[in-house]
């Protein structure tokens, strides 16, 4: 199944078969682990803080090496960096003191990781939990292979970061829902991973409360990144992702009310609700179009015009004033947006509601803060172009004609900034 989202996406990478995405479901690492002990899977006690303070007091009480971690939505953050102290999100204190100054300096600073934009993301919360003294780190996952219709077991000795340079070392194993952890796998994790016999009946444990979990959830992805051997011979997960059916919303009701969003995907989500198809991009001119071929054409066109479009937003064939309202209101806060392109094709929408929404939104918004060019085509084109006429509304320009629209918006738009 082909989604707007997926369509959207094809400008972001290089031209390739179109693929549907659904955007999935995201929980930050404390949740993760509260659902790991849910199901018996063995985490280190782990405390989340908002303030300095709280940090101090939880490694007061750890009394030892405490591990502080910032608590958002993106990979790599032992490798990004604080705006503050350029130091990561990822930090190991030994002293009350040290987890003060730490987390000062994590706590409403941003974080910038290879997975977030150059801005990086505000860090609120803090997750603290007793430092694991590691001898050996492994990679366990279970998602699903497309291809053979079943889910697959992916077992690593090469767990943490070191996973993304050894692929080869990667056990791909296939099991059943109902079936899960057979004798044949048990063996083949053993010989190959070389567990002794009471290192496997821990291992054997961790991956039956995986399949538990992995079912009763609805889960798409369970990977635990890294589970460790302790020093003591424990197994601990120190780190998980989760990915979850997005169709099984109302079954999972209390992991879905976890969710937390990026602000791009809070964007998307609030206009999905209105029936707005909308997908950030990298560019500065904003483009508000119905139909996925049309929104298509207008981000091309405005490409071979030399401009870089900042968003693929598709308000459909029954938007209503509320939802292009919103749409010309996220437009208008997205700092990066100089210039707005409106190209409707008036068929089961009437270009006369457009009109009248767009000249109402303006209004709200104390007028267009950049170049906005209209182009009306269809069922009452002449009307809406009429009422956008009459508006007296600066920093707007009604063209009848595609290219020419395109044309004047990339005009008078200045370029994206390399």
């Amino acid at each position: 199944m082909i989604t707007w989202r997926s369509i959207a996406r094809t400008f972001k990478r290089s031209p390739a078969p179109l693929r549907a995405q659904v955007r999935q479901l995201s929980l930050l690492e404390h949740h993760s682990h509260n659902l790991l002990k849910e199901f018996k899977l063995p985490v280190p006690p782990g405390f989340l803080v908002t303030t300095p303070e709280q940090a101090k007091n939880v490694v007061s009480e750890i009394n030892g090496p405490t591990m502080i971690k910032a608590q958002v939505l993106a990979g790599g953050r032992g490798k990004g960096k604080f705006n503050s102290d350029g130091k990561s999100g990822v930090r190991m204190v030994n002293s009350p003191t040290e987890a003060f100054k730490s987390a000062t300096n994590m706590l409403g600073h941003f974080l910038t990781t290879a997975q977030t934009s150059k801005d990086g993301l505000r860090v609120d919360k803090l997750y603290v939990y007793k430092a694991i003294p590691i001898a050996q780190e492994y990679y366990l996952a279970m998602t699903f292979d497309r291809q053979r219709a079943s889910p697959v077991l992916l077992v690593s000795s090469s767990g943490g970061t070191n996973i993304e340079s050894n692929v080869d070392n990667l056990h791909k194993l296939s099991f059943g829902l109902s079936t899960g952890i057979t004798d044949e796998i048990h063996a083949y994790i053993q010989a190959e991973l070389g567990f002794s016999d009471a290192e496997m009946k821990d291992i054997h444990r961790i991956l039956v409360q995986m399949v538990q979990l992995f079912k009763e959830k609805d889960a798409t992805l369970l990977e635990l990144n890294p589970l460790v051997r302790t020093e003591d011979g424990e197994f601990i997960c120190l780190d998980a992702k989760f990915a979850f059916d997005d169709s099984a919303r109302f079954r999972q009701k209390e992991i879905f009310a976890l969710e937390k969003r990026s602000p791009e995907e809070e964007e998307e989500h609030q206009l999905a609700g209105l029936g707005v198809s909308y997908v950030r991009l990298d560019g500065n001119i904003g483009n508000i179009v119905n139909g996925a071929g049309l929104a298509m054409a207008t981000n091309d066109l405005i490409s071979l015009y030399g401009g870089k479009c900042a968003n693929f937003l598709d308000v459909g064939g029954g938007a209503t004033k509320e939802a292009l309202s919103r749409a010309f209101g996220i437009l208008n806060k997205d700092q990066r947006v100089k210039g707005i392109l409106i190209n409707i094709y008036g068929g089961i929408v009437r270009c006369d509601m457009i009109a009248e929404a767009i000249v109402a939104a303006a209004t709200e918004m104390g007028g267009f803060k950049c170049p906005v060019v209209v182009r009306l085509q269809g069922t009452n084109s002449e009307k809406g172009l009429k009422l956008v006429e009459q508006s007296g509304l600066d920093n707007l320009v009604v063209e009848a004609e595609f290219e020419k629209a395109a044309q004047k918006i990339v005009e008078q738009t200045p370029a994206v900034e390399v």
